[in-house]
């Protein structure tokens, strides 16, 4: 059940009820003291406590604005006893103490902002011993030690909100944090989740880190001029990045973790213009915005009852982490930060527009990626060099689509038990397959992207990636101590329809694979034709995006030494098969291999007589 229903959302007042309507399933699920919601009954990582303090806290990044921009709210009580108890320690729903690496401190970050923005109804009502149980809760983020990537912002929010109502607060412990945060820092208009060069690059950095920057520019100017400064200009910078993560349609790019926030992809260009940061055309900036807010509540992501499901386009638990509760998918709500700002601003009264200026290919040297926009497929995707984290396979993979989105495995049984798409997997016992894991080595040069991991101590994967739309290449050179499996996938098509089997297709043979499905195309070729093509249907609700999933795969075997392996990969959603029958080409003269598209233009040439793989290709 959609609790929005058919809500336009196109007028800020339109916005305005989508927040108090997402809201609306929650009420039956306060607690008796109303200091905890908590709308499900799956678990989590941290405790109880934490995830009811979740459920109550989440919905004030979007209530908070509201009542900041003079909307209407009937249910504030609801959060006012929610804190007298939830701050009480003689109440049974008291939430502290928060300590070290505590879920709370994410949580209480929410209503620290909510005092910012929202004291009229969250801060004067209160009794002066509520006020000071409440100041109490929220310093202990200066007395608890944070994990290094974002959640150091959480201690900066919860002052903030401390600060503006001339509550006790710790500026000085706020400013080390602040600094340390600033070293996260790379180029671009790009951060780091956590120390340089160690985290990820992926929606964490618009949703949190330029959020929150974006928030404490807006709230705290004054007395930190400078820092403000960097904030929005780093962020003027990130925009003309973070802007090719987005279909025209509104669709974000499904990459990284915490896709369950959905929504929260949005947050980025509210908090622009919560800022008054022009980064782009303010009518840009909102299109950006209502697309990915409408484009979202067109998906089937609520439960029965109208609450958000953990899940990506569809609820969906195998694809969640172990920290998402019932109640986490309401950072959503940080969408909605705009409705704190007037009626007047140029962000509400501009008129939406599409993206200018986009190209086909961009290049994002900080995530490693290339962000390709192939219009007449339909295909918005991008290919990447991998990045490191524990989220294997929500960074390690080649491919990341918006239309055809990326699995999650959730067996090991060989490739017709979890289909691998958008990547190479390698296997001793054609059981238990490896994909791209530690990466040792990630280049981004021109249009090309160079990765390197070692699958076992003896076994070495160089990997050259390089567009020529509507295709990718994608060349291996692995060095094996051992006997080895392979296989590669191409891109993830949704299978609905296959009732009818005049509806779709496969075509299977010697170096390669191909598909048709309603929903769209999508084939995988060896460029030598030494592996054998085959169609390999996903485990269900494994992919992010469908719940039912086909994979274009090659298969092959490598006895110890050196192999090349030479793939292209191509996919659409619009009636696009010819490109089916126009490939890129490998020829081979002596020691060297040329790759060229249809056309006849060079995309990677090989000297495989050349010092050392890393000098193997050339564009």
């Amino acid at each position: 059940m959609n609790p929005v229903g058919d809500q336009p959302l196109q007028s800020r007042d339109d916005f305005q009820q989508a927040a108090v309507k997402l809201f609306k399933p929650l009420r039956a699920h306060f607690s008796p003291g109303r200091a905890r919601v908590n709308p499900g009954g799956t678990g989590t990582s941290f405790p109880d406590v934490a995830v009811g303090l979740e459920g109550f806290a989440r919905p004030l990044w979007g209530l908070a604005p509201l009542a900041a921009g003079g909307g209407d709210f009937d249910h504030w009580s609801l959060f006012r006893t929610g804190i007298r108890n939830g701050t009480d320690p003689s109440h049974p729903e008291y939430w502290l103490p928060s300590g070290d690496y505590d879920q709370k401190h994410v949580e209480m970050a929410a209503v620290g902002v909510g005092l910012a923005l929202a004291p009229d109804e969250l801060w004067d009502p209160l009794s002066a011993e509520t006020q000071q149980n409440l100041v109490e809760a929220l310093n202990q983020a200066n007395d608890a030690s944070l994990y290094e990537c974002n959640w150091k912002f959480f201690r900066v929010l919860a002052t903030l909100g401390l600060r503006s109502v001339n509550a006790d607060h710790d500026w000085e412990r706020t400013q080390e944090t602040l600094n340390t945060l600033e070293s996260f820092y790379l180029d671009n208009g790009w951060y780091s989740d956590g120390p340089a060069d160690e985290r990820p690059c992926d929606h964490y950095i618009a949703w949190s880190m330029h959020c929150y920057g974006l928030i404490y520019a807006s709230l705290a100017a004054d007395d930190d001029p400078k820092r403000a400064d960097r904030f929005r200009e780093r962020a003027r910078q990130f925009a003309k990045q973070y802007k090719h993560w987005f279909h025209q349609s509104g669709a974000g790019l499904p990459f990284g973790r915490s896709l369950t926030y959905r929504t929260a992809q949005a947050a980025f260009w509210g908090s622009l213009a919560l800022a008054d940061v022009e980064a782009l055309p303010w009518g840009e900036i909102r299109g950006l915005w209502a697309r990915n807010i409408r484009w979202w509540l067109d998906q089937p992501i609520f439960t029965n009852d109208g609450v958000l499901s953990i899940g990506y386009r569809y609820p969906n638990l195998k694809m969640s982490e172990s920290y998402n509760s019932p109640s986490s998918p309401y950072w959503a709500m940080k969408a909605f930060l705009p409705l704190a700002l007037p009626a007047d601003h140029p962000f509400w009264e501009a008129d939406e527009r599409p993206l200018s200026a986009v190209d086909e290919l961009t290049v994002q040297p900080e995530p490693k990626m290339i962000i390709c926009r192939d219009d007449e497929a339909g295909h918005h995707y991008a290919l990447t060099a991998g990045q490191n984290s524990q989220y294997l396979e929500k960074y390690s993979k080649i491919t990341y689509s918006t239309e055809f989105g990326f699995g999650i495995c959730t067996r090991a049984q060989g490739l017709a038990g979890s289909a691998h798409d958008g990547a190479l997997v390698l296997s001793e016992d054609e059981s238990h397959y490896r994909l791209r894991l530690t990466v040792e080595d990630a280049t981004v040069d021109g249009t090309t992207l160079y990765s390197r991991w070692d699958a076992w101590d003896d076994v070495t994967v160089d990997t050259w990636v390089a567009p020529a739309l509507p295709w990718h290449v994608r060349i291996h050179r692995i060095d094996t101590s051992r006997r080895l499996h392979s296989g590669e996938g191409g891109f993830a098509l949704d299978r609905s329809g296959n009732e009818d089997p005049d509806a779709f297709e496969h075509t299977e043979s010697l170096g390669r694979a191909f598909v048709q499905y309603p929903a769209g195309t999508g084939g995988i070729r060896d460029l030598r034709g030494d592996r054998s093509g085959c169609v390999v249907n996903q485990d269900p609700n494994t992919n992010v995006c469908y719940p039912r999933t086909v994979v274009p795969t090659l298969t092959g075997t490598h006895d110890p030494g050196i192999h090349w392996i030479a793939t292209a990969v191509t996919a659409a959603s619009a009636d696009h098969d010819e490109q089916w029958d126009r490939p890129p080409v490998l020829t081979t003269s002596g020691d060297t291999a040329v790759v060229t598209d249809a056309a006849g233009e060079t995309i990677l040439r090989c000297d495989a007589d050349a010092p050392g793989p890393l000098d193997a290709f050339t564009v």
